[in-house]
């Protein structure tokens, strides 16, 4: 009975994950041989890691990403695909977010981009940090909306709080001038303090007749190639390669073998 108590008042006070570690150990034989400072650890880490745990899955689910189940070890390296693996993993690891970096990655359609950029912003959020992705050619709608709504500054500000923004599809379609002028906003809000993720077919050095204005453009690449990384995916499709492995399996009979991104 006391110890239905003192599981009643652990779940009481949110602790379920030390309430769940206690039942298992309950019922354990094994657990009988540890000592108590030895089960007492074993019950703060499973609440620590529980915790850590939700946190993670309600960063990924607020970041909205288009592949959510994106991570950064299952990247195919194989040669050809214009980076290195090792590289790519160290500036995984590394401290891009924090320091607000901007990491641009360019290649042909269905180059696993966008899978990449993802990927990325999946780990972050696994490190605790939050992210966000949008595609920039529905902006202007989303845009048009806040602004008649009145929501805009609030979702600025939103935005420049988050630490890591994927901007996917940049430079797909071509932007008008409130549109170039909010994104010169958001941009300018991370400068050197929020990382920023783009994903765009169209090389860097095309980005600023893109972005139309010579002077928005001369400001919003400035803040972004200052403290930037690029990778520049090479290599044929990926998307074809899967569509054609898929069919071939489907028409012989065969099970298909998992598609690299």
């Amino acid at each position: 009975m006391m110890m239905n108590n003192t599981l009643a008042q652990l779940r009481e006070l949110k602790l379920v994950g030390m309430a769940s570690a206690v039942e298992e150990q309950l019922c354990s034989t094994a657990s009988t041989a540890l000592s108590f400072e030895e089960r007492l650890a074993l019950v703060v880490d499973r609440e620590v890691h529980q915790r850590a745990d939700k946190r993670h899955a309600a960063l990924l689910k607020r970041a909205r990403l288009k592949y959510p189940q994106a991570r950064i070890e299952d990247v195919d390296g194989r040669a050809g695909r214009g980076f290195e693996r090792s590289a790519l993993m160290s500036l995984a690891l590394s401290r891009w977010v924090e320091d607000g970096a901007a990491i641009l990655v360019t290649g042909p359609t269905g180059s696993g981009k966008s899978w990449l950029a993802c990927a990325l912003a999946q780990y972050a959020c696994r490190r605790g940090q939050s992210a966000l992705y949008l595609r920039v050619p529905r902006l202007a709608e989303e845009l048009r909306i806040l602004h008649g709504n009145g929501g805009f500054t609030r979702w600025l500000a939103a935005v420049a709080r988050t630490d890591g923004l994927l901007l996917d599809d940049w430079a797909l379609a071509a932007m008008d001038g409130p549109t170039r002028a909010d994104l010169m906003e958001v941009i300018d809000d991370r400068a050197g303090t929020r990382a920023t993720i783009i994903a765009s077919q169209l090389p860097v050095e095309h980005w600023h007749a893109w972005i139309g204005d010579a002077s928005i453009a001369d400001a919003i690449l400035d803040r972004l190639l200052s403290r930037s990384h690029r990778l520049a995916l090479k290599g044929k499709s990926l998307r074809a390669q899967r569509s054609g492995a898929a069919t071939a399996a489907t028409a012989g009979g065969s099970a298909t073998a998992d598609a690299a991104h």
